[in-house]
């Protein structure tokens, strides 16, 4: 015993190396988890919803509602690409539900940082992290649904670019990160049967569990210089980490899991918001993959058009606020040291703005 202590305290870097490994693997399996349990809740709720859009309006905030309840953008977007292939939506009225499905996505990242919540200092640099994604989803909503609403240029677009590539086929992408957490989450599943709630609160348990050791286990990398690499190499410049982010979506197929992953880096000091933000943006175009390839495979062309639709408008998005980068990120510091002095405010603005005011509006608009 005594030589692996010996050993520890010469090399505090190995063992932190395998600590953050482990809960990395942790870490990956409660998103993976959650969004198991959470599908099991509400993914009919979701698709019905979905079904019953009425008018563009309606569809903005049913994207966000639905997503917000599966925790997965990619999962919305795909049920929207399936329901327009089978004739259920029409093309203008599946855009805004993919619109909305961007804010609700981020909610998976603001839950996170609450796990940082009693300590102040980590807590402000993650939920500031955090909250970057979600702003930025909120500003590009504001500056392109009014013009797609009376314009439909992303339909007009989408539409020509889908006719091009109607007849290509799809492909399938494994991703390695389902691929290794699928299996214990799917034991889980079948050993706790038709009980969603057990599933939530392990779910949370490890997910809690693993962002303490994270933030611990990277505490002790910055010190050994893992924040030199960091900078020098994924993070160096903001097209690098752009990206950086794009290529890890595109792989993981989840932008939830990728942009949740860059929270307690922040945490823990070892990234600023001013490198998450372009990040953010590469995994927003990542993203796109999933639903992408499930509308090749329909060969539908109103279905290719809206995954189309999809990538294109996170495109937008980033062409008007990359440049005004300051906006997205000074509104997430301001906040956030607003929601650390009140620790109240995180959970009401989960639970206003990414439920009771969607529920709100949908019941009065439709």
């Amino acid at each position: 015993m005594k030589p692996v202590i010996k050993f520890y305290k010469q090399h505090p870097g190995i063992f932190s190396l395998l600590r953050l490994l482990v809960s990395l693997y942790l870490f990956f399996f409660s998103l993976e988890l959650m969004g198991t349990s959470l599908k099991m809740f509400g993914s009919g709720l979701a698709e019905s919803l979905i079904q019953t859009t009425t008018n563009p309006l309606v569809g903005l905030f049913i994207g966000i509602l639905a997503t917000s309840i599966i925790q997965s953008s990619s999962s919305t977007t795909s049920i929207v690409v399936g329901l327009v292939a089978g004739g259920v939506l029409t093309v203008p009225n599946a855009i805004p539900i993919v619109m909305g499905a961007n804010i609700g996505t981020s909610v998976t990242n603001l839950l996170v940082s609450l796990a940082q919540i009693n300590r102040r200092i980590e807590f402000e640099r993650s939920f500031s992290a955090a909250i970057v994604h979600d702003f930025f989803n909120v500003l590009a909503v504001i500056a392109l649904f009014p013009l797609q609403y009376f314009t439909n240029f992303l339909g007009k677009a989408a539409s020509f670019l889908g006719e091009q590539f109607q007849h290509i086929g799809g492909l399938e992408f494994l991703s390695p990160i389902k691929t290794i957490t699928k299996p214990p989450v799917e034991f889980f599943k079948n050993l706790i049967g038709d009980y969603p709630w057990i599933l939530l609160i392990l779910a949370l348990v490890c997910l809690l569990f693993a962002l303490s050791q994270m933030v611990k286990a990277l505490k002790v990398l910055v010190v050994t210089k893992a924040e030199v690499w960091f900078d020098r190499y994924l993070f160096k410049t903001a097209l690098r980490a752009f990206f950086v982010g794009l290529l890890l979506t595109a792989m993981v197929q989840s932008s939830s899991i990728t942009t949740s992953l860059a929270v307690p880096l922040a945490g823990a000091g070892l990234l600023t918001i001013v490198q998450i933000f372009p990040y953010t943006l590469g995994a927003k175009i990542g993203t796109t993959i999933t639903a992408f390839l499930a509308a090749l495979v329909t060969g539908n062309l109103s279905a290719i058009t809206v995954a189309f639709a999809h990538l294109l408008f996170n495109i937008s998005g980033m062409i008007v606020w990359w440049p005004l980068k300051f906006v997205p990120i000074n509104l997430a510091q301001k906040f956030a040291q607003i929601a650390t002095r009140k620790k109240w405010i995180p959970i009401l603005y989960i639970l206003i703005v990414f439920f009771l005011i969607p529920i709100l509006l949908i019941s009065l608009f439709r």
